[in-house]
C-alpha cells in the first residue's frame, strides 16, 4: 500500500511517495515538486563482491524528454548517450551518497533516478537528491544519512532556494549543496546540518558572500531532513547487518612491522613515479614474506595484507602532515608547487599555452570559429547554443600507464565542465566578440590538480589567442586532515594527499573573486570557521598564481592570430534578407564562391562574414551591401541604361533597383530624342533628386554632370 508525505520546501510543497512505483526495488520513492516528478529506485545486491576494497556503486541520473512533452531528434527517436547535465548530476548524487555507506559494504549497488515530468521552476536535481536519499532511508540498505541537496541563487542581494530556471540565469550565485544531518545538534537544536558537497559558480563573488550563501542553503535544507525522518520511521525497513572485515591484530602489528621503515623512507622520495615505485617495492616484499611465513595464501590473507598496506600508507601520510608538519615535498601547508608557464607554442593554432605546476602539466589549445561551430545543446528545460567549449582530456600516459584510448569519461566530463564554469563569467559577450572559442586541454602529466591546471592554461590560451578576457582566472585545489582538534589545511595538494585527507576543495576566480568550486568532504564537523580558513588560504593561493601568470603574459594580445578567422558584423534590414540569400540560396552561395568567406544571416538582420583573408572579408561586404544598398536623395550613383522609352530612360543604379531619367533631365539643353543622348547598355552617372510614397525614383543626368562638372 503506499503512503504519501509532504512538506513545505524553500515555499512550495514537496511530497514523496512510498510503495507507489517500482515494487522490486529494494527502495523507491517518487518525488513530486510542483509539476516535476522524478523516480528514485534503488538496489544493492544481496551477494557480496568479494576482493574489492571499494564500494561499488553505479548512480544513473536520466530524463526522458517525454518528461517536456518533447520526442527525441535524431533517426532513432529514442534516448541515447547521457547528455552533459545527466552526467553531471549523475556525479554529484555520486559524490554526496558514496562516503556515506559503511566501509566494508562492498554489494553491487545502483541508483536509478529518472525525470518523468518537469516543469522548468522546479528543479530536478535536488528532487533527484531527496528521493535517492529517501528510497536509500527506507530500503534494508546501511546509509548514513539523510541528505539533502538544493541550489542556491542570489537576486538583488537575496538568496533564493531552489530557483526557477530564469532566476538561476539572472543570478550571481549558483551553487548546488548537499548537507546531512548530523545528531547532537548545538545551541539546543535537535540536529545540525552539515555540509556534504559544493558544486557551482558565481560572478566573481566574494568569499563571505559564499559563505552566507552555503548557511543559508543548509538552513533551508530542515524540512527536508525532517520529511525524512517521519517517511523512514514510518516505513524504514531493517537495515542489512555489514559485518565488520576480521583482520587479526597479529597480522596487522606484522604488516607494520615488516612495511613501516620502508613505507616511510618511500614518503621521502618527492617524485611521483620513483614514490610510488618505491611503494610498490614494499608491498611486494611484505606481501611475499607474510605468505611465505603463513605457509599458504588461502585466498583472503593477500587482500587483508593489501587492505592493512593501504591502512598503513594513509596513517604514514597523515602523521607527516599533522604530527611532523612535513608533505611529501617539503612544502608548508600553505605553499605552491613551482609554477612554470609558456604561451604561443604552436605556431599554426589560433592560441596555445603549457601551464606546469609541480608535476602536473596541461596543454591548452584554443580555436576560434563562427556561429555555424556553436554546439547545440538538447535538455529538457530547452535548448541551448554553446558558443564556448571546453574540453579535458585525460590521457594514459599522463598517470605513466598504457591503456586503451576511449572517450571521454564521466570524470573528464566533470572536469571539463568545471573549468569552462571557472572561464565563463570573463568572457566577453557575442556583441564585442563575435566568435565560437573551443579550449582543449591535454593532461600531459598528473600528479593532483589537473583540473585547476586546465583553469589556468586556458586563462594564458585565451590572452594568447586576443581574445579580450575582462581578467586572470586561476585555480587551486586545497585539502584537510582533521583528527580531534588537529586541523591541517593544505593549499595545492597532490594526488597521494587527495587520496588520505578529508577534503577536496577546489576554488577558481580572479583577484576580485570566485567564478567556480566544486568540494567534495568524506568526514563530518567541517565547520563554518574551517571553511572560512580554507576559502582565505585558497585566496592567497589563487593570487600567487594569478601573479605568476602574469609574468607570462599580462594582457590579450591586440591582435588575432594570423592564421584565425576575422569576423565582421554587419546588420541589413530585415526586409532585405532574402536579397542576401536570393532564391534558393542563390545569392549567398555565389558570394560564397566568388570570395571563399564563410557568412551566415540570422533572422534578426545580423550578418557575419568570417574570413582569415582580409580581402576576401572586404568583398563579400561590398557584395552585401550591392545586394541591400537602398537609393538615397540626393546621391549621384554610376548606373546602366536598361531601357530607353520616348519620355526618358530607365537606369538600374543598383543591382534590382533601378529609376527613370526623365527626356527633360538629361542634358542642360532640349534634347528632342533620348537616343540622341542614351542606348541601352551605357553606363551613365545619375543623381538621385526624388522618391515617392510608391518607392518610384527619379534620376537626373544633368544634376550629375553639373556637380562633377562635366
Amino acid at each position: 500500500m503506499s503512503e504519501q508525505f509532504k512538506t513545505n520546501f524553500a515555499g512550495r510543497e514537496i511530497s514523496v511517495k512510498t510503495n507507489y512505483m517500482a515494487g522490486q526495488a529494494d527502495g523507491s520513492a517518487l518525488v513530486t515538486y510542483g509539476d516535476t516528478v522524478v523516480l528514485v529506485t534503488v538496489v544493492s545486491q544481496k551477494t557480496k563482491r568479494e576482493g574489492v576494497d571499494f564500494m561499488p556503486l553505479t548512480v544513473d541520473y536520466q530524463e526522458t524528454t517525454s518528461a517536456a512533452g518533447k520526442i527525441p531528434g535524431g533517426f532513432f527517436k529514442r534516448e541515447g548517450r547521457p547528455n552533459e547535465k545527466e552526467v553531471l548530476t549523475s556525479r554529484i548524487i555520486d559524490r554526496s551518497t558514496r562516503p556515506l555507506f559503511p566501509k566494508g559494504f562492498s554489494y553491487e549497488t545502483q541508483i536509478i533516478a529518472s525525470v518523468l515530468s518537469f516543469d522548468n521552476e522546479n528543479g530536478s536535481d535536488a528532487a533527484a537528491m531527496l528521493g535517492t536519499s529517501t528510497a536509500l532511508g527506507i530500503s534494508d540498505i546501511p546509509f548514513n544519512g539523510p541528505i539533502v541537496g538544493v541550489r542556491v541563487a542570489r537576486l538583488e542581494d537575496t538568496f533564493i532556494c531552489n530557483p526557477s530556471t530564469e532566476q538561476t540565469e539572472e543570478s550571481d550565485i549558483d551553487l548546488f549543496l548537499v548537507g546531512r544531518k548530523i545528531v547532537p545538534g548545538t545551541e539546543g537544536r535537535a540536529f545540525d546540518v552539515n555540509l556534504v558537497m559544493v558544486e557551482g559558480g558565481s560572478n566573481e563573488v566574494g568569499e563571505d558572500v559564499i559563505i552566507d550563501a552555503i548557511n543559508f542553503g543548509l538552513e533551508e535544507m530542515r524540512p527536508a531532513i525532517e520529511l525524512q525522518d517521519q517517511i523512514c520511521e514510518a516505513i524504514g525497513k531493517e537495515k542489512r547487518v555489514v559485518e565488520p572485515v576480521e583482520i587479526d591484530e597479529g597480522l596487522r602489528q606484522s604488516v607494520y612491522e615488516k612495511a613501516s621503515e620502508g613505507l616511510k623512507k618511500a614518503y621521502m622520495i618527492a617524485a611521483k613515479q620513483e614514490r610510488q615505485a618505491a611503494i610498490k617495492e614494499v608491498h611486494g616484499e611484505v606481501r611475499d614474506k607474510i605468505i611465505t611465513e603463513a605457509g599458504e595464501d588461502n585466498g583472503g590473507l593477500s587482500f587483508q595484507v593489501n587492505a592493512l598496506l593501504e591502512e598503513l600508507e594513509n596513517k604514514i601520510l597523515r602523521d607527516m602532515i599533522l604530527k611532523d608538519k612535513r608533505r611529501i615535498d617539503n612544502r608548508t601547508s600553505d605553499q605552491i608547487r613551482p609554477i612554470t608557464s609558456e604561451v604561443g607554442i604552436l605556431p599554426r593554432t589560433h592560441g596555445s599555452s603549457v601551464f606546469t605546476r609541480g608535476e602536473t602539466q596541461s596543454l591548452v589549445v584554443l580555436t576560434l570559429g563562427t556561429s555555424s561551430d556553436e554546439q547545440r545543446m538538447d535538455y529538457i528545460s530547452g535548448e541551448e547554443f554553446r558558443s564556448f567549449l571546453l574540453h579535458y582530456n585525460f590521457p594514459p600516459y599522463s598517470v605513466g600507464e598504457a591503456r586503451f584510448l576511449r572517450g571521454p569519461g564521466r570524470r573528464e566530463i566533470g572536469h571539463g565542465a568545471l573549468a569552462r564554469r571557472a572561464l565563463l563569467p570573463l568572457l566577453p559577450s557575442q556583441e564585442e566578440f563575435p566568435y565560437t572559442i573551443r579550449i582543449v586541454s591535454e593532461i600531459l602529466s598528473s600528479n593532483g590538480s589537473s583540473s585547476m591546471a586546465t583553469v589556468c592554461g586556458g586563462s594564458l590560451s585565451l590572452m594568447d589567442a586576443g581574445v579580450p578576457v575582462k581578467d586572470i582566472v586561476a585555480g587551486i585545489a586545497m585539502g584537510l586532515l582533521k583528527e580531534g582538534d588537529d586541523v591541517v589545511i593544505l593549499s595545492d595538494i597532490m594526488g597521494d594527499e587527495d587520496h588520505a585527507g578529508d577534503m577536496d576543495f577546489k576554488v577558481c576566480g580572479t583577484e576580485k573573486g570566485i567564478t567556480a568550486m566544486q568540494m567534495d568532504i568524506k568526514i563530518d564537523g567541517v565547520n563554518e570557521a574551517i571553511l572560512r580558513k580554507a576559502l582565505d588560504q585558497a585566496r592567497d593561493g589563487r593570487l600567487f598564481i594569478i601573479g605568476k601568470l602574469r609574468e607570462t603574459i599580462s594582457e590579450p594580445r591586440k591582435e588575432l592570430s594570423k592564421h584565425a578567422p576575422r569576423i565582421t558584423t554587419i546588420t541589413v534590414k530585415q526586409d532585405k534578407i532574402r536579397d542576401v540569400i536570393g532564391t534558393g540560396g542563390k545569392n549567398i552561395r555565389h558570394i560564397i564562391s566568388e570570395t571563399g568567406a564563410e557568412i551566415n544571416v540570422d533572422d534578426s538582420g545580423t550578418v557575419t562574414i568570417a574570413s582569415s583573408d582580409e580581402n576576401a572579408s572586404i568583398r563579400a561586404i561590398a557584395m552585401i551591401k550591392a545586394l541591400t544598398e537602398e537609393a538615397e536623395i540626393g546621391k549621384i550613383y554610376l548606373g546602366t541604361v536598361k531601357k530607353i522609352v520616348d519620355f526618358g530612360a530607365f537606369v538600374e543604379i543598383i543591382p534590382g533597383t533601378d529609376g527613370l531619367v526623365h527626356i527633360s533631365q538629361l542634358e542642360n539643353r532640349r534634347v528632342n530624342k533620348v537616343t540622341d543622348v542614351l542606348n541601352e547598355g551605357d553606363e551613365v552617372y545619375v543623381k538621385v533628386i526624388d522618391i515617392d510614397r510608391n518607392g518610384k525614383i527619379k534620376l537626373s543626368r544633368k544634376d550629375a554632370l553639373n556637380e562633377k562638372g562635366e
